[in-house]
Order: structure tokens, then sequence, then C-alpha cells
């Protein structure tokens, strides 16, 4: 039997998974969810979120929200007004104090720069000991201006392109690292357009992509940083950047069909699509159960083959996988 005191403890700590309630209280993950649910029903827990992005939290008072208008409006001034406003912000210095403006304002200029929109809703709370950032806005939706700017076929492939990091729709004014360095800064994120979720959880080395409610206008970008736990914005840089420019990513195949086997070079075109950019790709086939000689080929040979100046790794392959990659490889040499 969970003592429901045992849960709203681990809560303190801040919002958490059904499954990490079951392992820190050593209960199956249908006990957790069960009492979870309960505490929920009762109003003393509250649950946010879908599917893998869902979080259990403790009920909060104090909440910094804010609307501000685009027309006219600068990230610096977003930024500004609420640290002086919210007191815990306030109080941040060193490394918390900087990450949080790195997020705020990347974000504030990705809502100014591109989502067409009126106004941008910015919210901060402190749970426990994280800190949860919420920016909204009202436009056409960061997928769907991806989507169209780049000529894609789906919202899921402008999800994609925007995970491997360089990718802007404004090239004269952003080198499209944003977004992809306050993914992997913070230790959650979670970007939400139209009927998709970019999720980004930095804490279990987990990426995925959800299918949610479809919302009908804006982005909205969640964030959550561990104060106790701040990822230093310095050494990822330094991690992702060569001579000062921006030079690896890593493309997880596994992101956008777990558990499907990718057989056509349409397939793999896709995937490679704007990775010339990079000196060095990862590709993480985590998940992937096969993949085709034709989608092998086009990448690792083809694909390889005109483009001599840019590594490819693939990484976390089963044998299948590791076949047809080596196939393909053999067939380069």
């Amino acid at each position: 039997m969970i003592d429901d005191s045992d849960i709203l403890d681990l809560l303190q700590r801040g919002p958490t998974t059904s499954t990490a309630v079951a392992l820190g209280l050593s209960v199956s993950r249908q006990a957790a969810h069960a009492r979870l649910k309960a505490l929920v029903e009762s109003g003393r827990v509250v649950r946010e979120g879908v599917a893998r992005a869902t979080r259990y939290r403790l009920p909060t008072a104090e909440r910094w929200e804010r609307n501000f208008p685009l027309a006219g409006l600068a990230e610096d001034q977003v930024l500004r007004q609420l640290v002086a406003e919210d007191a815990a912000v306030a109080r941040l210095t060193g490394e918390a104090e900087g990450l949080v403006a790195y997020v705020v304002t990347e974000l504030v200029n990705n809502a100014i720069d591109h989502s067409s929109g009126n106004q941008v809703r910015v919210s901060a709370e402190q749970r426990g000991t994280l800190l949860l950032l919420e920016i909204e806005d009202d436009g056409v939706g960061v997928f769907t201006h991806v989507r169209e700017m780049l000529s894609l076929p789906s919202e899921l492939a402008a999800l994609q392109e925007l995970s491997k990091g360089k990718t802007t729709t404004a090239p004269e004014r952003h080198t499209g690292e944003g977004l992809f360095f306050t993914s992997k800064a913070v230790n959650f994120f979670c970007l939400t357009s139209g009927a998709q979720a970019w999720i980004v959880d930095n804490r279990r080395e987990d990426v995925a992509v959800a299918a949610v409610e479809p919302k009908q206008l804006g982005t909205l970008a969640s964030v959550e940083i561990d104060l106790v736990d701040v990822r230093s914005l310095a050494m990822l840089f330094d991690e992702y950047t060569q001579d000062y420019e921006f030079a690896k990513t890593r493309t997880v195949v596994r992101l956008f069909a777990i558990g499907v086997r990718f057989v056509s070079r349409s397939e793999a075109k896709r995937l490679t699509h704007g990775l010339d950019r990079f000196r060095e790709v990862v590709l993480d086939f985590r998940g992937v159960e096969g993949i085709g000689q034709g989608f092998a080929d086009e990448i690792f040979r083809v694909w390889g083959r005109s483009h001599p100046a840019v590594s490819l790794e693939p990484a976390n392959m089963n044998e299948t996988v590791a076949f047809m990659v080596e196939r393909a490889r053999r067939s380069e040499r």
C-alpha cells in the first residue's frame, strides 16, 4: 500500500512522472498511477501534459504571468520586467541567472521574429527546486511556419528539421541554433504546436515526439530548469562548437518512428536534408528495428560520397541495422 505522504514528499522536489514515483517508492507503475490519479481527483496534486510529457506536481499559489504585444517588442524588455517583478528570478545568480536570461530572450525572440502573431504570454513559477518557464504566442505555429517556408511535406518533417539544430527561415538574421541550444541547455523542454510536441528530457537523456490535441494557434514552449543542477552554457557551447562555429548535432532517428522499419530512399533523403551544414552527424538508431537496402545506400553511400566533409557516425544499432549499414559502407569503398 502506497502512503500518499510519500508521494507528496517526492513532489516537494518538483514535478515528476508516474514512472519516477514507482521507481522512487519501489512499487509498480500501475499502483503509482492509481494513487496519483486519486490525488489529482482530490485536488492535492496537479496533472499536466499528455502522453510521455505527463507530469504531476503540487498545487502552487504564486505564478508570474504577463502578456506582451508583439508589435515593437524587444526580448530584453520582457527579461527586465520578469527580473523586476518575480522574486524567484530576481534572486538568481551565476549560471542560473545566465541560463534563464538566455532561454527567455531566445524564445521571446522567436515569437517576435517568426510567429506572425499579436501577443506573447510569458510565465514563471518555482516549484521546489525547479523553475518552470512558459512562452506562448498566438501566431501561425512554429511547425507550420517551417513547413511552409521550407516547402516540407508535413509538420512532423518540420519538427525533424528544427531538431537538427541549424534550420532557420530567416538566414540573414538567425543561425537557427537558438531552439536547439535551448532544448539542450535546460533539464526539460517541450515545444508544442499544431498536433505535435517535441520533447527533450535531458535528465533521462531522452527525446520524443508526441501527438497531442491540436493547438489551433501559436506555439507553446515549456521549460524546466533545476536550480540546484544548472547546466553550464559554456560547457554546452564547447561541446557543440569548433572554432566558434556550430559544428555538430545528433539526428535521433527513433524520435520520429520508434519501432518502424526505414525502407525507402525518399525517407533517407528527408532525413539527410540540410545535414550538409554540419561537420559531424550522429545518427542514433536506438529503437529502430530494421532499415532497408535503399535507405542505407542512400545515406551511407550516395549522400556520404556527395558530402565527404561530413562525418556520418551511426550509433545504437541492433545487428540487423548494423549489417545494412556496413553493407552500404562496403559499397562506398
